[in-house]
């Protein structure tokens, strides 16, 4: 790309949001020159204005609508445009830009990068959920438009930039660390805590998905991503525990080559290579990956007792339909009621996959949602039957 490539970040405050604004705010000889068009952010509105007034952004959005008196007050003077709501996210995800980077968490993102899809932008995905939710009414979407899906994940990433000839891929194989509780005794697990479970050896992330990481659904949703994303049945899809996090995935080919994709663990990485894509941008001052002095790299099979999480997820794809959108929205429930301590640890894939198991006995969901309101009414259903199955008030 030459000239000024202008730049959407949705969930700006979060932490991939964070490392985007640490690539597009450098001024570094060979990269891009970004320009930052709008950036988003849910409630966090001094980090969202800071950063918009930093970055000389057209346009700041905050989701919570009671903060944006605050954020006109925030921005008075510094000629960036306010805006607030549901609407308002929306208009940010349209305006035009050569890269979108969809970063809020969970399904909540999905109207937005849904938005940015449709007026045929690049869209750098870090929103799985999005995928996991409406995987194959956003790539005909994506079809329609022009749109370019390009993936943030690191392990979607590291696939992305080594599949050069799907038709003759076998398998591929994502990478887990395995989180905080790799190791863990079974029985010390139900009474770990949340500071515990978001405290993840490797990654930088925020709470959600760095719960996600602790009970391997985040694998698990990244299993069903991949799926859609590069259109590879579940059957052919692998998890490897790689503790280190220095293999991102590989992708085996029928001749009996496997590629891999290796580096630090710094999101920077895959994010610098969506924004730059077909080109890479350097990145000086990011640690450099020195094999010799990590010494080795281990591998292991996730363990199905530990991790039941990766089983269940494996179970919604297979099943297809809704089955994904139930299980994404009863595990945002759980996690959402675990942080705020109001269940335990173990509960989270235990509620997900019995409220999973009731939607499929009732084969309520078999057929795959016919559109996206379609989409978002079954998430509401498994949410309201997860609230109900937790005697938890909404």
């Amino acid at each position: 790309m030459s000239g000024k490539v202008r730049v959407s970040i949705l969930g700006a405050t979060g932490s991939v949001g964070a490392s985007t604004l640490d690539i597009v705010s450098r001024s570094t000889p060979g990269a891009p020159d970004f320009q930052v068009v709008a950036l988003t952010a849910n409630t966090n509105v001094d980090a969202l204005a800071k950063a918009a007034i930093a970055t000389r952004a057209e346009l700041a959005v905050i989701a919570d609508e009671t903060l944006y008196t605050k954020l006109t007050q925030l921005l008075a003077g510094s000629g960036v445009e306010a805006g607030a709501g549901y609407n308002a996210l929306i208009e940010a995800a349209q305006r035009p830009a050569d890269r979108v980077v969809a970063a809020i968490v969970g399904i909540a993102g999905l109207p937005a990068t849904l938005a940015a899809v449709r007026q045929g932008t690049a869209v750098a995905l870090a929103n799985k959920e999005s995928l996991v939710c409406a995987g194959a009414l956003l790539k005909e979407e994506a079809k329609k438009s022009g749109a370019r899906l390009l993936p943030i994940d690191s392990e979607h990433n590291a696939i992305f930039q080594v599949l050069d000839r799907p038709e003759r891929v076998e398998k591929l194989i994502l990478t887990a660390s395995g989180g905080p509780f790799r190791s863990t005794p079974l029985g010390e697990m139900a009474a770990v805590t949340p500071e515990q479970a978001i405290a993840h050896p490797n990654w930088e992330m925020g709470a959600k998905i760095s719960v996600d990481c602790a009970t391997m659904m985040n694998k698990g949703l990244e299993l069903i991503e991949a799926a859609y994303l590069f259109g590879i049945p579940e059957r052919r899809i692998e998890v490897l525990v790689h503790p280190q996090s220095i293999i991102h995935s590989l992708v085996a080919y029928d001749d009996g080559s496997v590629l891999a994709q290796l580096g630090m663990p710094d999101m920077r990485t895959p994010i610098s290579y969506a924004l730059s894509w077909p080109n890479r941008m350097p990145l000086p001052g990011l640690e450099r990956l020195d094999l010799a002095k990590i010494g080795r790299l281990d591998f292991l099979p996730p363990d199905p007792q530990r991790f039941p999480a990766l089983d269940i997820a494996r179970a919604a794809v297979s099943a297809g339909g809704g089955a994904p959108i139930v299980l994404n929205g009863a595990n945002e429930v759980a996690v959402a009621a675990f942080l705020q301590r109001r269940i335990g640890f173990l509960t989270i894939a235990q509620v997900a996959g019995e409220v999973l198991d009731e939607f499929l006995s009732a084969r309520s969901v078999a057929d795959a949602p016919a559109s996206f309101e379609e989409v978002y009414e079954i998430d509401r259903l498994a949410r309201e039957r997860t609230f109900e199955k937790l005697r938890l008030a909404a």
